[in-house]
């Protein structure tokens, strides 16, 4: 699938991956199972919830570009930039940082599993 047209659960699958997170597939989304069993698994959503996306978009040096009402752009040093339009998802900020996080780490195209993409 190709890294720009990442959204929702595919998105997030592909910045686990990333992360190196190790994580489990659920109706629900992308879960992180609680390491010593105590705790419910916690939601990793990265690509609607600053939570999970603002530590990778401050240490990858995401520059984020508004063009009001009409797209957001991201970059990684002035490369892998991603534009992702207004409506096209709910939250165009972090879906455009993860896309372009993504593509600085897997590339253009990524292997998705089809009961996530």
């Amino acid at each position: 699938m190709k890294t720009s047209e990442l959204t929702d659960d595919a998105l997030d699958r592909a910045v686990a991956k990333c992360e190196g997170v190790e994580f489990e597939v659920s109706n629900g989304g992308i879960f992180i199972p609680d390491e010593d069993g105590v705790d419910e698994p916690y939601q990793y959503s990265p690509s609607r919830s600053y939570n999970d996306a603002g530590r990778i978009i401050d240490r990858e040096g995401i520059d984020l570009r508004y063009r009001v009402g009409v797209n957001m752009t991201a970059t990684i040093n002035g490369q892998f930039e991603q534009t992702v339009g207004y409506r096209e998802v709910e939250n165009p900020q972090l879906v455009a940082a993860m896309r372009c996080y993504v593509a600085s780490q897997l590339g253009d195209e990524v292997e998705i599993p089809k009961e996530i993409a």
